[in-house]
């Protein structure tokens, strides 16, 4: 089959290759790939910056979005049939959505949202589930709190502002002139124009942010909380938490501790937390979150839709922050099938 595979660490380490068809597993599925979607965490794993937490095995397939048709089940597999359009998000060191054939752990997998066809259901898995875990395992957000998302016109982002809004929360969100009114028709109560204000001279007293940003944006971040509340970044720096989550020797959970001092050391002093957040898959939430774009409350937002053929462009595209909103999702048909 045809996929795109990483076979050395770093920026061109990736490339298109003829790779055997998975092997299925008794409690795997196996899904012809209709589409996927490009992520930053597809860049990160290309270019081995978890190398020594997620023991990728080299050539592997990149991809961490999945929408499909199952083509075959495992034996022990008795919620899947032959036939069935799903989507899901594979557990590391299982990814390999970029490929015409993926086989993915039963529990992974969801069934896909009625409502969305294959093309926007591919945008879904990764951006929601972190917004879900985010939210709702991680801060536990309550109706009434205050939220700030930074680059709500992302992918992450324009995900996390409407899940937000539907747990009740005010939602105020980082965006520039080109994007406010989406990310106001997301559900965002509050815009700030990044290219107009610094969003910490403006916002107070929030019980979460959401960093995609990283650095200074990160240490500005924690001054606009207030006591008690906590700055969750997705771009690091890393903590223990993370270390202990991927099961890694419990030295490399000092080291993490290391990356992260700094940040959390000016979090203490605010009397505020900072976590780092790195989401894990999980079928039976795709589920109650597939009821949410199915009840209108979720929509998927998409940028562009590369073919197949074009995913390394896709992923460059990305890359070069050419992303106006939304997600990159690479479809294995035209846009119009």
């Amino acid at each position: 089959m045809k996929a795109f595979v990483v076979e050395k660490y770093g920026k061109d380490g990736a490339h298109a290759a003829d790779v055997p068809e998975p092997t299925v597993g008794d409690r795997d599925v196996l899904v012809r790939v209709s589409a996927t979607s490009i992520n930053p965490l597809d860049k990160m794993v290309r270019n081995g910056e978890f190398k020594q937490l997620l023991k990728y095995k080299a050539p592997f397939v990149l991809g961490h979005d999945v929408a499909g048709v199952v083509t075959r089940v495992g034996s022990a597999v008795r919620d899947f049939e032959v036939g069935d359009e799903v989507y899901a998000r594979p557990r590391d060191l299982r990814i390999g959505g970029f490929a015409e054939f993926i086989a993915i752990d039963q529990d992974d997998v969801a069934p896909k949202p009625d409502l969305l066809t294959l093309q926007e259901a591919a945008a879904v898995p990764l951006v929601a589930l972190a917004a879900w875990q985010i939210l709702v395992d991680r801060a536990h957000v309550k109706p009434g709190q205050k939220v700030l998302i930074h680059a709500g016109a992302g992918g992450l982002g324009s995900t996390v502002i409407q899940l937000a809004k539907h747990l009740g929360a005010t939602v105020a969100t980082t965006t520039d002139t080109g994007t406010e009114k989406l990310v106001r028709s997301l559900g965002a109560d509050v815009v700030v124009d990044y290219t107009k204000e610094d969003f910490s001279k403006v916002l107070s007293g929030y019980d979460l942010v959401l960093d995609s940003l990283g650095g200074a944006n990160l240490e500005k971040s924690l001054t606009v909380l207030k006591p008690g509340g906590l700055a969750i970044g997705v771009v690091g720096p890393p903590d223990a938490g993370f270390a202990k989550q991927l099961g890694a020797p419990s030295f490399m959970g000092a080291v993490m501790n290391t990356l992260s001092r700094k940040v959390r050391k000016q979090a203490k002093a605010l009397g505020v937390r900072y976590q780092f957040f790195f989401m894990q898959a999980n079928g039976s939430q795709l589920r109650e979150l597939g009821a949410l774009y199915d009840g209108g409350q979720l929509r998927p937002v998409i940028d562009r839709i590369f073919p197949f053929g074009q995913t390394l462009e896709a992923m460059a595209y990305v890359e070069q922050g050419r992303t106006k909103a939304g997600k990159v999702v690479v479809s294995m048909v035209p846009d119009n099938d």
